[in-house]
């Protein structure tokens, strides 16, 4: 695939809710996901693909109710994809909420080799 082909598949998948689906298609074994910051319930920079998916099964652990997500078009340039994510959600114990991120790829050989998220 090519990287336009992989933002275009990416961000399909991500408006569907279907991170998981994403990960397996898209990603690189020993990819890395790096948080804007270390928080109680996940570190900064996660790597390997099991280690991603256990994460997103965290996260989604963490969600009580969705209520949407959006994807911006990915933006292109070289290697790296760009877009913005926003999810309207309610999280256990916590009010509903809208969470707003610019997301950034990174692809080498066909596949996601690092994800990096803004807020």
């Amino acid at each position: 695939m090519t990287v336009e082909q992989i933002a275009s598949r990416l961000a399909e998948l991500c408006r569907e809710e279907k991170f998981d689906v994403a990960q397996k298609e898209l990603y690189a074994d020993d990819a890395v996901s790096i948080e804007p910051y270390a928080t109680p319930e996940f570190e900064k920079e996660t790597k390997g693909w099991q280690a991603l998916v256990e994460k997103d099964k965290k996260f989604n652990s963490m969600v009580e109710e969705r209520h949407g997500t959006t994807v911006s078009s990915p933006l292109v340039a070289g290697n790296v994809i760009a877009f913005v994510l926003t999810m309207d959600l309610k999280m256990k114990g916590k009010e509903r909420m809208t969470v707003s991120e610019l997301c950034v790829y990174h692809v080498k050989d066909g596949k996601i080799i690092s994800e990096q998220f803004f807020m």
